[in-house]
């Protein structure tokens, strides 16, 4: 039997990177999948790499009239949730010098405020024994220079993942977080940086990194897949680090 046999699964930000990954992933081991991405456009082109196998919602992390009738919109596919992974998030850099008020708040709306809120509005239809995955960063645990707000963001998300996990524990739902090191992905095509500047980010993370290459985006995805299977039921409320050695070596 497959690990995600039987179960229903949201990915939201599922039209690329991490979250693609996680819904090809999850439908390999026999989950019925739905994503969300901000537009119809990439969502319809991941769902032909995912060969029609999931359904699609346009919902926009950052948009709250989205969030306040994603359910609804849900419900027009299944009537619950086994598994919710909220990946949508955004990441953009500046030293503190350029940082304005606009470049601070649309972070945290989507990266905190909108995972919050999303949770909270998927909350009805999570089946007990359901798992909630949030995916972070590693990067909370580094200075970074440049990723002040960013980091900020991805350590309320730690902070949130225990609170929440304490809280729903009644309910028989499990929070865990999975925190990626430098991917693979297109994650830093709206970061703001030049193609100069991520290349040299890039190299510098690159030589912290044990294993000196960059994760691939399947190899995150294994381990959201791990923590929304049974597999995992005796882990809540905790952290797994997919950054190639990056915070532990």
């Amino acid at each position: 039997m497959k690990r995600l046999e039987n179960k229903v699964a949201l990915i939201t930000g599922g039209s690329s990177g991490i979250g693609l990954a996680t819904a090809q992933d999850f439908i390999r081991e026999g989950a019925q999948v739905i994503i969300t991405g901000r537009s119809q456009q990439p969502l319809q082109k991941a769902l032909t790499l995912l060969d029609g196998k999931a359904q699609a919602l346009v919902s926009d992390a950052g948009n709250f009239e989205d969030l306040y009738t994603l359910s609804q919109k849900v419900k027009t596919y299944t009537p619950s949730l086994d598994i919710l992974f909220v990946n949508a998030g955004i990441g953009k850099f500046a030293p503190i010098e350029q940082v304005d008020e606009a470049h601070f708040d649309e972070q945290f709306l989507v990266n905190v405020k909108g995972l919050y809120f999303t949770v909270q509005q998927l909350l009805p239809l999570m089946n007990a024994g359901g798992s909630i995955i949030l995916n972070a960063s590693v990067v909370h645990e580094i200075g970074t220079p440049g990723a002040s707000v960013y980091s900020a963001t991805k350590a309320a998300v730690i902070s949130l993942a225990k609170t929440l996990a304490a809280e729903l524990l009644p309910r028989k739902i499990r929070v865990n977080v999975v925190s990626p090191g430098l991917t693979q992905t297109n994650f830093f095509a709206n970061t703001g940086l030049s193609a100069e500047q991520i290349e040299g980010f890039a190299s510098q993370m690159l030589a912290q990194i044990p294993l000196q290459r960059l994760g691939d985006a399947s190899e995150i995805a294994k381990a959201v897949t791990f923590l929304a299977s049974d597999e995992s039921s005796y882990i809540v409320g905790e952290e797994i680090k997919v950054d190639g050695g990056m915070t532990t070596l």
